[in-house]
């Protein structure tokens, strides 16, 4: 038997009729009558019986075709683990998230999958997400909320901090220095909505940065207080910290989402990539 074989009697049982099952085989009933004298004279027991115009599997006939069916699906596998394991894997990615995370799950990934190639695009993320939309990448992994048709998976959520050398009592926030960091998103409009609903006066804003490093490196000095997202915070940091909440006790967050379309979850190394993320535990 070879492949030809497994999908000669898969067809045959799914269709029960020997025209059928031929036309979906290309080849002509009679041939396909011929290779199925030829099966059982192979293995020595009659596979097929006929009932009038209608045929059935023998019960050795049936063990055949659950052993067709079986070795279809390894064979399957084999192909599209050889075929996509092999392939470029094109991903995007927020540049926050591939700047402080992505490095280290590629590491681990690429050395349980070194054969892949990895093609990664790092910019803003309604840049990632055009690129997701137009099918120039497999995934994209995107922060904040989008509507996205495909598949989607969280994988991380983290706190809206509020940073500073020393401690700041709440009630004195709108008489410190504020550095403010100008997030490329609608981040800002979050802040904002926050602070008015805490205070009545604006904040103190002195500075504005859009590199997240300067915004440490001023708040690390005393030069004020700044709110950014946890990301941008490792263990090695001094900072005063606690974390933005609303007024109703919970915190201000934002998400990360694992992104790609239906038909990209189908390859075989997404499906792993997802695995991964699905199985690790957070960084």
């Amino acid at each position: 038997m070879d492949e030809k074989d497994y999908y000669l009697l898969k067809y045959v049982s799914e269709e029960m009729n020997l025209g059928r099952a031929a036309k979906r085989l290309f080849i002509t009933p009679p041939a396909l009558t011929y290779r199925i004298q030829q099966l059982e004279q192979e293995f020595g027991v009659p596979l097929l019986r006929k009932n009038g115009k209608q045929i059935y599997f023998t019960p050795e006939g049936e063990h055949l075709v659950q052993y067709a069916n079986k070795k279809i699906t390894e064979l399957q596998m084999l192909k599209d683990y050889l075929l996509d394991i092999n392939a470029t894997l094109r991903i995007g990615a927020s540049t926050i998230y591939a700047r402080y995370r992505l490095p280290e799950i590629l590491k681990y990934f690429l050395n349980m999958y070194p054969q892949v190639k990895i093609h990664l695009n790092a910019g803003l993320t309604k840049e990632i997400f055009q690129l997701l939309a137009t099918e120039k990448i497999h995934l994209g992994i995107v922060r904040g909320e989008f509507n996205w048709p495909g598949y989607k998976y969280l994988i991380e959520t983290e706190n809206i901090c509020m940073i500073s050398k020393d401690k700041i009592e709440f009630k004195d926030l709108p008489q410190v220095p504020r550095i403010h960091y100008k997030y490329p998103s609608n981040f800002n409009k979050r802040i904002e909505a926050w602070w008015f609903e805490h205070f009545d006066a604006p904040p103190l804003i002195h500075t504005e940065i859009d590199d997240y490093e300067t915004v440490k490196a001023l708040a690390k000095v005393g030069y004020g207080y700044a709110i950014i997202p946890s990301i941008f915070l490792n263990d090695q940091d001094e900072f005063f910290q606690q974390n933005i909440m609303y007024k109703d006790g919970t915190p201000m967050t934002i998400n990360t989402w694992l992104m790609c379309s239906n038909e990209s979850k189908e390859l075989v190394i997404v499906k792993k990539l997802i695995e991964y993320f699905q199985s690790s535990p957070p960084l």
